[in-house]
């Protein structure tokens, strides 16, 4: 191979596709450190790639088996914010049709800010319908978080614009006439819940950041109203809004005080 320079190597390298790519195979054979490492980046994103298409397949299992059984519409749900001392709970219900494919999805936990966004809007084009429920933590105080969050899925469900046929829901049952699976750790075993559990996770962390234009001190932009030590300290010193979440201790004892 005519010696090329470590840049266009690289350029090169980007476009291969395949293990046994002729041109992978000869830089494989470069001594160059640089190039070497070029390699070795392209061998780990290739084996991530292979991961995440595997991953994939695995978690279209409980679709297929829905689809076998002759369902078409199958709506995952999944809820965000059981947690956090302040702001909303927030669920999701996400339709997709059978040709999605979408690989490292997964529960939106485990995927990075970036590709969460980067995830949530391909879902929101390629959805054959989603629907958000979002309740309030006054309502939270009414109902308690278990039931608000049954709230929130319902309120989901709700909102699709195509009705679902079979649902499957993160850890939870839903009091309607649909034939339904509960998984545990659904949103990691399943691509519907998976893609619900990002936008409802996105929905949410965007309701918080801008919570935090309002209440700067609570660093709502970076805990999303979990009980960190900055909020913790910004309860002591300013108090409770509107925004937490009266039921939960600390919150609870503060609102008494008050």
């Amino acid at each position: 191979m005519k010696k090329q320079s470590t840049d266009q190597i690289r350029q090169k390298l980007i476009q291969v596709q395949h293990s046994d790519d002729p041109f992978l195979l000869e830089c494989i054979k470069d001594e160059r450190k640089s190039v070497q490492a070029l390699v070795n980046k392209w061998m780990r994103k290739f084996e991530q790639k292979k991961k995440d298409m595997q991953m994939f397949e695995d978690m279209m299992t409980f679709e297929r088996q829905a689809r076998d059984k002759g369902y078409k519409y199958i709506c995952g749900i999944d809820e965000v914010g059981r947690g956090p001392l302040a702001g909303p709970v927030v669920a999701a219900a996400v339709i997709l049709p059978e040709e999605f494919y979408l690989p490292g999805l997964t529960d939106s936990k485990k995927l990075s800010a970036e590709k969460r966004d980067l995830f949530y809007e391909t879902i929101l084009s390629e959805a054959v319908a989603y629907g958000v429920g979002i309740i309030s933590p006054a309502q939270i105080d009414e109902l308690n978080i278990y039931q608000a969050t049954k709230a929130a899925m319902l309120k989901a469900v709700d909102e699709l614009a195509v009705s679902p046929e079979y649902m499957l829901i993160d850890a939870m049952e839903l009091a309607l006439p649909i034939p339904q699976e509960s998984l545990i750790k659904g949103d990691a075993r399943s691509v519907s819940i998976a893609a619900a559990s990002v936008v409802a996770k996105v929905t949410r962390d965007r309701i918080m950041k801008k919570l935090a234009e309002t209440f700067p001190q609570y660093g709502f932009d970076q805990n999303m109203g979990y009980g960190t030590k900055l909020h913790l300290e910004a309860l002591n010193r300013d108090g409770i809004t509107d925004y937490h979440r009266k039921s939960f201790s600390p919150v609870k004892e503060m609102a008494l005080i008050k």
